[in-house]
């Protein structure tokens, strides 16, 4: 275009100037075959004549030259900042983009994806959900802050008059676009931490009932069991003769034609090491009771009848005792540290254990369940009181004695949270089996 209107400016000029004297002046009807040639070649093989100046103003040619050069200049100056805003929103377009990448996935899974890709421009995201969260709020009102700063600085820095109404138009159209989605990605991660906030309490709460639950279960059981390793491994104590330390058997007899009774004591108390235990049932105080009351030897009392039995065991060391008996004739069988050292008959023949009565550890029943004697209170330590509804064998007695079985008694069985100790009277682990052979 600029090459065309300076040649045709070149043929106005050469034609309108007369011949030179001398020169052949073109014959009539001549036609002229204007050429457009490059601004460069005019000097060397066709120079231009010159055109007389008129009031000191610039040549046509050149004033024409200077627009031309002017609107090459602002053309490329529009492409510059057109290339500009390109980049621009192409980095906004991308970052809106991975913002979007997070549909269909949970938030924090897509977040910890793009950060693992190319280059971090967020920083690392927390693992924990809330964090997540709270992280990407940030982040979005940041780009949020950098598209307002963006377009302060295009409105500051590009000339609106100077582009074309068109790219405005599409500038503006894509800044709005952009803010109105992000708006929407942080409305949406609002929403979902506030979800997620409300599904942690619900949660929290649930575990924290399960585990009340627990803790209440845990008490009871503990209530119930024995705070010892084992529920049989302890001992009663009762280290003084009085009339109100004892121990009670929490269950009772029911109605008894035979019975063997097996315990482990220790006692050094003189004259006599008292009353170990005693059952007693309304209108029979001596229903069942076994003592050693001053210097008499040890008695076995049933329905207040009385038999001696061989047994000594006052001397501070640890003693299996069992006892056995049956209403059959009134048989009877004594036995200690295993060994059978009496029996005898006709102790309460043909009589029944009556039913329902109260066990006492440690004392005499004057009436059920009280009334003691202080003379004739048991003084030393008792464990492993068990009582069978039938006549044990020797064979089985023996074994319990020397710790070859452990056979609790399948009427009362010797545990910890079936015998409460009162007065004073306390429960100790007790020695072990072996240990107890090792003291006889």
């Amino acid at each position: 275009m600029l090459l065309v209107a300076t040649g045709l400016l070149l043929a106005v000029a050469a034609g309108g100037r007369g011949s030179p004297a001398g020169e052949q002046e073109s014959p009539p009807g001549s036609r002229f075959v204007c050429t457009s040639l490059p601004l460069d070649a005019a000097g060397a093989g066709c120079p231009l004549p010159p055109v007389p100046m008129q009031g000191g103003a610039l040549p046509p040619e050149e004033e024409l030259k200077a627009t031309v050069l002017q609107l090459r200049e602002t053309v490329l100056q529009q492409k510059e900042t057109i290339g500009s805003q390109r980049e621009a929103i192409r980095e906004l377009t991308g970052k809106l983009s991975r913002c979007e990448g997070a549909d269909g996935k949970s938030a924090a899974g897509a977040w910890k994806n793009e950060v693992g890709k190319g280059k971090d421009t967020m920083g690392d995201l927390p693992r924990d959900p809330a964090q997540v969260i709270d992280q990407l709020s940030r982040t979005m009102q940041t780009l949020k802050d950098r598209l307002e700063s963006l377009e302060h600085q295009l409105r500051a820095n590009v000339s609106y008059a100077a582009l074309p109404s068109d790219l405005r138009e599409m500038l503006q159209r894509r800044l709005g676009d952009l803010e109105r989605q992000l708006l929407s990605k942080v409305a949406e991660l609002e929403d979902e931490k506030s979800l997620l906030h409300n599904e942690t309490s619900a949660h929290r709460q649930k575990t924290e009932t399960a585990l009340n639950a627990l803790l209440e279960r845990v008490s009871e059981l503990e209530k119930g069991s024995s705070a010892f390793k084992s529920p049989d491994e302890f001992k009663v104590s009762l280290p003084l003769r009085t009339n109100y330390l004892y121990g009670k058997i929490k269950k009772t007899l029911p109605e008894l034609y035979a019975f063997t009774v097996c315990l482990w004591l220790r006692s050094s108390a003189s004259p006599g090491i008292g009353t170990p235990f005693s059952y007693a049932v309304p209108g029979q105080a001596n229903e069942i009771v076994l003592i050693e009351w001053g210097n008499n030897p040890i008695e076995l009392l049933i329905n207040d009848k009385v038999a001696q039995l061989p047994l000594f065991i006052s001397d501070g060391k640890w003693h299996h005792i069992c006892i056995t008996w049956t209403t059959r004739d009134g048989m009877w069988e004594a036995f200690q540290d295993g060994e059978k050292l009496g029996t005898g008959e006709n102790l309460a023949p043909w009589h029944p254990i009556k039913p329902g009565g109260v066990l006492i550890l440690g004392q005499e029943q004057d009436t059920v369940g009280g009334r003691f004697d202080a003379t004739q209170a048991f003084v030393g330590e008792m464990s492993q009181f068990n009582i069978w509804d039938r006549v044990l064998k020797a064979e089985d007695i023996m074994n319990i004695a020397n710790c070859s079985i452990n056979m609790p008694g399948n009427i009362i069985p010797w545990v910890d949270n079936n015998v409460d100790v009162f007065g004073g009277a306390t429960k100790w682990p007790v020695e072990t089996c072996e240990e107890r052979l090792l003291d006889l």
